[in-house]
């Protein structure tokens, strides 16, 4: 391939995905078929100022270009996912708690003024669900809705291969939708939300409360080590594929909170298909087969369970290809729309 060869659709053929996290940043090179064909990292001061930070993030850029010096001839544009609150219709970082560097940063001018290149800038979970939707596990389908379950729940939707930001950009925080108003204050400050019920630090505390009050035998408490707060939501998953019956009970009562939310959302959107991304997404897929049993008893849509629920494709390189993907969307929901069966 020559730096001047395009896609069969006259597309330009590269695009630079970069994830910005609170301690680091990954950048990546994305050809037109979602595949990462390179990828660096670099420590993100996040602490320092706002040149300190988006020299960091111009650094890795750099890295990139100097890796594969031809991309620039045919990049599409620089997609950047970050943490919120952002403004992603202006491409502005708002004041996000792990970014105290950028406070009404533009990140998306300063990247176009810096590489002279078209910037889109997103949140994780809304980047995340359009490359899913577009190179992923939601190929095919028409609306994707996308959970993103680990550290907190997050979520992407997809209609007709577009994000749907909302009127002012701050739509599908579905990690934020309460279903108890008098369950555990969530760090949003809202009651019950789901993040509060069912993210890994909740699975966890589920856990330790449950060792507590039981005096049942159980692989937990060998793994907490003597000290029960030591107990994380990766020792819950393996002693679940070991076979303990403490964690399977903890993780069903997870798994059954996240049905009421999935009924909810599936009566509101009706989605083609549930994507699901994130850390513990892999042992949650064990229990797909309780979710469909169970969601009819949640959901007024008399063919909720006719809606496929998928893992995602990208797995820790998500932020990249999430990133790279918002510099396709406007060519993705160009291309005539299908619809997949399973």
């Amino acid at each position: 391939m020559t730096s001047k060869e395009q896609t069969s659709e006259g597309h330009q053929d590269f695009t630079l995905g970069v994830d910005v996290g609170g301690t680091k940043i990954a950048a990546g090179l994305v050809d037109a078929k979602g595949t990462i064909l390179y990828q660096t990292r670099v420590p993100m001061p996040a602490r320092e100022d706002a040149a300190a930070g988006f020299a960091a993030l111009q650094a890795a850029i750099r890295a990139v270009f100097a890796a594969h010096p031809q991309s620039r001839d045919t990049l599409a544009g620089i997609g950047i996912c970050a943490p919120g609150p952002l403004d992603p219709i202006r491409g502005i970082v708002l004041n996000p708690p792990n970014l105290p560097c950028w406070h009404n940063f533009p990140l998306a001018s300063e990247v176009q003024r810096a590489f002279h290149v078209c910037a889109k800038v997103d949140n994780d979970a809304n980047a995340a669900a359009l490359a899913e939707a577009i190179w992923g596990a939601g190929v095919g389908f028409r609306n994707v809705f996308y959970a993103t379950l680990g550290t907190g729940i997050g979520a992407g939707i997809i209609f007709d291969g577009r994000i749907y930001h909302g009127r002012t950009g701050s739509a599908a925080e579905g990690g934020h939708v309460s279903i108890d108003y008098n369950g555990p204050r969530c760090g949003c400050g809202k009651r019950g939300c789901i993040e509060a019920l069912c993210s890994g630090p909740a699975i966890a505390q589920r856990a330790r409360a449950r060792l507590a009050e039981s005096g049942m035998p159980s692989r937990l408490r060998e793994l907490a080590r003597t000290n029960l707060e030591n107990l994380t939501t990766q020792d819950v998953a393996e002693a679940f594929h070991a076979g303990d019956a403490l964690a399977k009970e903890v993780l069903e009562a997870t798994v059954d909170l996240l049905t009421v939310w999935l009924g909810n959302m599936i009566d509101l959107l009706e989605p083609d298909v549930i994507i699901f991304g994130g850390g513990i997404a892999q042992v949650m897929s064990d229990f797909f087969p309780r979710i469909q049993r169970e969601l009819p008893r949640w959901c007024i849509n008399a063919r909720c369970c006719e809606i496929p629920m998928l893992l995602a494709k990208y797995g820790p390189d998500t932020g990249i290809a999430g990133a790279a993907a918002l510099c396709r969307q406007q060519q993705s929901s160009s291309a005539p729309s299908t619809v997949r069966t399973l």
